[in-house]
Formats: C-alpha cells, sequence, structure tokens
C-alpha cells in the first residue's frame, strides 16, 4: 500500500476537517478504497497510488476553496467533490472571487457555484434573464444581491421585488389581519434576502420612501418598471396572463429577473404555469438569457439534495 501525507500549513484544522472530523467523514464517503487519517494539521491517506493521485488533486481544490472564500461546508465539499467540481476549478480568479455586495457585520456575498456565476454573467449582458432551478438554489438570492449591487452603484434607481400569491394549500382568506399582513408571509423570502444585504436601518429609509418595493404580482398591472432592477421570484405559479401581463410592463432602462421552480407549481391543475409558456415562447430570443441551476447549485443542508434527488427518479 501507499502513503500520501498532505499538511494544511497555517489552516484552521477544525475549518478544513470539521468538528470531531465530521468533514473527514463525509470525505471518506468519496475515496472508499482509502484509509483516511487526520493527526493535527497533517492528513494521511493510505491506498492505491491512482486513489491517492485524485485524492490529492480534489483535497486541494477543498483546501484552494477554502482559502478563496473563507469557509467550507459539507455542502461545498459535495459539489467539489461530486460530478462537475472540476468545473469549478477551471473559473477564472476574476469569476470566482467576485464579490456582489458587502453585507452588514462585513458579509461578502458572492455568487458561490457555477450556474450562479453564469446568472451573474448573463445579467451583464441581458436586459431580461430566468432563472429556473430546484429550492435552495440561490436563484432569487443572488437576484437580489445583483438588484442591491445595481443600487449601490446607482445603476437604477429603485428595486421592485414580486411574487404571486398564490396559496400553497393554504387559503388565504381565512388568515388574520390586513391585506398586507395577508400577503407578507409570501414576500418574507425577499426581505430575508435584504436583510442579509443592508444594514436595518438604511433598509427601513430605502423602503419608506420606495426606493425598494415589495409588493405582490398583481400590484404590477397598468405600471411601466423603468430605471428599476426587477425580480420576479416564485414565477412558476404565475398564470400565462399574469406573467405576460408583467414582462410586459417592462421600461427602456429596466433590468428584469425571472426565477422559479418548475416543480413545485401551486396553481390549480386546469391552469397552467406561465413560466412554463415563457421559457418555451422566449428561448433563444435576443436579449433574454434562459439559466438553468440544478441540485448541484443547492447550498441548504445536504439533504435538501438528497430530497430533490428522490423527487426526481419518482417523476421518471
Amino acid at each position: 500500500m501507499n502513503e500520501l501525507i498532505i499538511k494544511i500549513d497555517s489552516l484552521d484544522p477544525v475549518e478544513i476537517f470539521g468538528v470531531n472530523n465530521t468533514k473527514i467523514e463525509l470525505i471518506k464517503e468519496y475515496f472508499p478504497k482509502l484509509k483516511l487519517i487526520v493527526r493535527g494539521d497533517l492528513v494521511k491517506a493510505i491506498g492505491p497510488e491512482d486513489e491517492l493521485t485524485e485524492f490529492e488533486i480534489k483535497f486541494k481544490r477543498l483546501l484552494d476553496h477554502y482559502i478563496k472564500y473563507h469557509n467550507l461546508t459539507e455542502s461545498n465539499i459535495e459539489r467539489l467533490l461530486g460530478e462537475g467540481g472540476e468545473a469549478l476549478i477551471n473559473e477564472t480568479e476574476e469569476t470566482a472571487g467576485d464579490v456582489l455586495v458587502h453585507g452588514p457585520n462585513g458579509n461578502l456575498i458572492k455568487a458561490k457555484t457555477v450556474n450562479q456565476r453564469k446568472l451573474v454573467e448573463s445579467v451583464g449582458k441581458n436586459d431580461m434573464v430566468f432563472a429556473i432551478g430546484p429550492a435552495g438554489s440561490g436563484k432569487t438570492y443572488t437576484a437580489v444581491a445583483l438588484a442591491v449591487r445595481a443600487l449601490k452603484n446607482k445603476e437604477i434607481r429603485k428595486i421592485i421585488l414580486t411574487r404571486p400569491a398564490v396559496e400553497a394549500g393554504e387559503n388565504l382568506g381565512f388568515l388574520p389581519g390586513d391585506l398586507k399582513e395577508k400577503l407578507d408571509p409570501y414576500l418574507q423570502p425577499l426581505y430575508d434576502a435584504l436583510h442579509d444585504m443592508i444594514p436595518r436601518e438604511k433598509l427601513n429609509d430605502f423602503m419608506e420612501n420606495n426606493v425598494i418595493q415589495i409588493a405582490p404580482l398583481a400590484f404590477m398591472r397598468g405600471r411601466t418598471l423603468d430605471k428599476a432592477f426587477v425580480i420576479l421570484d416564485e414565477a412558476q405559479n404565475a398564470t400565462e396572463s399574469q406573467l405576460k401581463m408583467f414582462l410586459t410592463r417592462m421600461g427602456k432602462h429596466a433590468k428584469f429577473i425571472i426565477t422559479g421552480d418548475l416543480t413545485q407549481i401551486d396553481l390549480p391543475k386546469n391552469q397552467p404555469s406561465g413560466l412554463i409558456q415563457a421559457k418555451r415562447l422566449l428561448t433563444g430570443e435576443k436579449g433574454i438569457a434562459m439559466i438553468e441551476l440544478d441540485e448541484k447549485d443547492v447550498i441548504r443542508h445536504k439533504l435538501v439534495k438528497q430530497i430533490i434527488n428522490a423527487y426526481k427518479k419518482e417523476e421518471k
């Protein structure tokens, strides 16, 4: 048997190996033919030479990711060691290190996956971009970060965030409170993303002065959305007529991002999703980009990826 020793030098072993070596246990799953032993800042791998060569390349990939992003989650490990992981290191330094927004408390908001970076790049080249993919793939979060960056750079005058208020098995009429209180739960993911990127006082100021507007899709009717960065979230729950209405609100100096998950349509069965129609009709149109995200872009708990794959198998 051959042996390989890698020293992680000045990096924090707990960040790389995990508390009680939990990350090493995850890494072991990708190298079943190797025996991995951790001692302080050293990792020793024992096994066939070809496996050791592959391990050295992929373990260096993990270290490079940590050095670039100052963080290495279990989800990162799965993406970097799984299929398509090499595409992540083939990205240029400039693209991989691009910070979209400096959030409160020093948070650095970046596109973290290949397809999220494609989304960022597409928005730079197109005025209308569709981002379609599963829950947790960063569609909405990346879109909001791009909008906040555009506002901070004074490229636009306002941000408009909207979602269809579709009842996912719940009855809106029975919820307590006035219209705003009934609708706010549908818009909460957008509030959450904004709180990650803008200090609370500044965000409140933006919202009071309508620099940032959050409203249900129905409130867009009759408006011309100009000099604005506009995001339609959960577009799979917009009907064909609603989505057509929204897309035709676009002013001359606007950016539109439409996000959605075609596996989570909550419309009644006799009501076709406008996102399916728009994807069919607008793919290939000049100035409009279609970005597909998948389970490899999921950066939530690792179980989310397993759940997505399980449902995919069931659908097939």
